[in-house]
């Protein structure tokens, strides 16, 4: 069966990707179109009189809310709050073949080949000013690789911002402002956010400009998505395009539920489904990169699947809900506390679990010494252990360059989790992602979005095992490579 696919905006371009959000709606500036006024169609004749001006009285516009204020009293609340971010970086252009193509743009930046002069290159999003003293919130890749970085406030103000920190895994990114007596967004505890609740969306879409826009929360705790390592998105049908990213979701309160981060499109552009990062963890990220300089998660220690039907059937479980543990690292927080492969973990702190990405951030946003409560199921007889999590090993590595040998001119980076998710990777595809290659066999014989599964025979799982086996082949190399549903052998010599 062919799968349906969606379309996503990332540096101005359209990306075409497998069913489900693929992040971001970062917009690069440039000439905005010519605005031309909508022409009336066949069944909408031109009318004969001129508009009547606006009513100055009351509208469904302006309907009062159970708090007594109107959507336009909490609109002109929050905006003051809410800021344009803009970064400059500088890029080579390439001219390469792949130049065009916005699918390893998207993926893997400007490709590498025969270079133009430097550019520099303007980068559109939005923020939220959380704290008076200019703690400002946005997202990652917003900013990401920025050499500037600039805001501007709603009263005219453009102000320097330094990047504090970042987490590329949650995808939100600190920024401060040196200016005082900022006006702020109250907080609200995002776990309290239901199906149907009226939120606003706050953001700079298409860089022309602070906009206001209202819907409903449509799904609270979407995961799986590959949009992040950790997700735990509130959905929304409030219209969200390229350019809101970083900007805030509000309830009728005027408080802050979510920092707004992707849209899932055909076209790009708004088509009623947008995710945001929930405040309790966007909060949390900040507060951990303000105090420690980093982001410390928790870790259990676990590898897990959800519970098919397929499964649930061969495995005899009884479980309707439930993560499945299909291996346990040895020496593991799991380990101590007695899981096994098998079990069903159906709880955690009286917390139901219904798929893995559900656990996996809850477990992760715990933290380190964070003593749970594990309930599961283990040859269909209920069991509840105490756990001590760990913390999680870190799972973004940088990318590595070869620089000698058959593989000279060769860059790579991890295939994580959400990278494996865009590129529709199966679970048993494990190795490192080929990003470029500069000269030398490895040019001619692979391209961006490759997986080198081994070197030489030796498996390489991650960029540390690559680089090591590849400073071992020397002038030779045997390499078992995944493209394209199919694996191959490629033999390159210096």
């Amino acid at each position: 069966m062919r799968l349906p696919t969606r379309s996503i905006l990332v540096g101005g371009c359209i990306a075409t990707v497998a069913v489900g959000c693929r992040r971001t709606e970062q917009v690069h500036e440039r000439e905005s179109p010519p605005v031309t006024a909508p022409q009336p169609g066949p069944s909408q004749p031109a009318p004969s009189q001129p508009a009547p001006p606006p009513s100055t009285g009351s509208s469904s516009a302006t309907v009062q809310l159970p708090s007594g204020r109107t959507i336009a009293d909490v609109a002109a609340k929050v905006t003051p709050s809410v800021v344009n971010v803009f970064s400059e970086r500088q890029v080579n252009r390439d001219s390469g073949p792949f130049l065009a193509d916005p699918f390893f743009q998207y993926f893997f930046g400007t490709p590498r080949g025969p270079q133009r002069a430097p550019q520099r290159e303007r980068s559109l999003g939005s923020g939220v000013i959380v704290s008076p003293d200019g703690v400002i919130l946005t997202n990652n890749h917003v900013v990401e690789n920025a050499e500037t970085i600039k805001v501007a406030l709603k009263d005219g103000r453009d102000l320097d911002a330094k990047l504090v920190g970042t987490d590329p895994q949650s995808d939100i990114a600190v920024l401060r402002v040196d200016q005082k007596d900022l006006p702020t967004l109250e907080i609200a505890d995002s776990s309290r956010s239901r199906i149907g609740d009226l939120v606003l969306a706050i953001g700079n879409p298409f860089g022309i400009g602070q906009t206001v826009t209202m819907g409903i929360i449509s799904a609270v705790g979407r995961a799986n998505m590959g949009i992040t390592d950790y997700e735990d998105f509130i959905q929304t049908d409030a219209a969200i395009n390229p350019g809101n990213s970083g900007g805030a979701l509000v309830d009728m309160d005027g408080k802050l539920v979510g920092i707004n981060t992707a849209i899932a499109s055909q076209t790009g552009g708004y088509q009623g489904i947008g995710f945001a990062i929930p405040s309790n963890m966007a909060m949390q990220v900040e507060t951990a990169i303000l105090h420690n300089g980093k982001v410390t998660r928790g870790w259990l220690g676990i590898a897990i699947q959800d519970v098919t039907s397929d499964l649930a059937r061969d495995l005899d479980l009884k479980p309707h809900h439930g993560v499945l543990v299909s291996d346990v690292t040895r020496d593991s927080p799991a380990t101590r506390a007695g899981l096994q492969r098998g079990d069903v973990v159906t709880a955690i702190d009286s917390t139901r679990i219904d798929d893995a990405g559900q656990l996996r951030t809850l477990i992760a946003l715990a933290g380190k010494d964070k003593r749970v409560t594990v309930q599961l199921e283990r040859h269909g007889k209920p069991m509840t252990l105490q756990a001590t999590l760990g913390e999680a090993p870190s799972s973004r590595q940088a990318p590595a360059q070869i620089e000698q040998g058959a593989l000279s001119g060769l860059t790579v980076q991890p295939l994580d989790r959400a990278l494996r998710s865009r590129l529709r990777l199966p679970d048993n595809v494990d190795g490192v992602v080929v990003t470029g290659a500069q000269s030398g066999p490895a040019a001619s014989a692979l391209r961006p979005g490759d997986v080198i599964l081994e070197v030489n025979r030796k498996p390489v799982a991650t960029v540390d095992a690559f680089r090591d086996a590849a400073r071992d082949a020397g002038d030779r190399a045997l390499l078992l490579v995944y493209r394209n549903g199919a694996t191959a052998y490629l033999s390159l010599s210096r």
